[in-house]
């Protein structure tokens, strides 16, 4: 009998759920051409693939050896001319392929890191606001201290994103690296 799947918190079920249909739906707006890429790709990328590539280019060598060596007629006598021109092209179709794919990807993570940047925004706007609040309730306890806190202070100021991207292509610059 397996074991019981564990429960999750509710908060983390819906994350869970959210990320999911993130995914479901970059899916549907793919293209239907790039999602044959996707499967091509798929089953290129499986070293089962070099199995078979390996067996097939086998074959076709042993093969026109084997015709030649019998005095028969080889398709494609060594140097394995038309061997060579399926090879090329294929690896001209892979690059293809492989660039079509990586460029997809990559438009995936720009849009993820996107969505990452602005959450992490939002919750740093909250960490703010908490803080800002935490400090007033602090400072309105008679039983608290109402001394000023210079670190709760600095916290509780939401950062603005333009100055800390300005920050770090400052350092950037100065350490001789590109920016962006």
């Amino acid at each position: 009998m397996p074991p019981p799947e564990p429960t999750l918190p509710p908060h983390i079920e819906d994350s869970i759920a959210a990320i999911s249909e993130v995914h479901a739906q970059q899916w549907r707006q793919t293209r239907p051409v790039q999602k044959a890429v996707a499967t091509v790709m798929e089953a290129i990328a499986r070293p089962a693939f070099v199995g078979v590539l390996t067996i097939v280019v086998a074959a076709w060598i042993g093969i026109n050896l084997g015709l030649q060596a019998n005095g028969r007629h080889a398709p494609d006598p060594a140097p394995f001319t038309y061997l060579s021109e399926v090879v090329s092209l294929a690896a001209l179709y892979l690059t293809a392929t492989i660039l079509i794919t990586q460029k997809h990807d990559d438009r995936l993570a720009t849009q993820r890191e996107q969505l990452t940047l602005q959450l992490a925004m939002l919750n740093e706007q909250k960490s703010a606001k908490i803080i800002r609040l935490l400090e007033e309730i602090r400072r309105n306890d008679p039983d608290q201290s109402s001394h000023a806190d210079d670190e709760a202070e600095a916290m509780a100021v939401a950062v603005d994103p333009q100055a800390v991207l300005e920050k770090i292509r400052k350092i950037n610059q100065a350490s001789g690296e590109k920016s962006t």
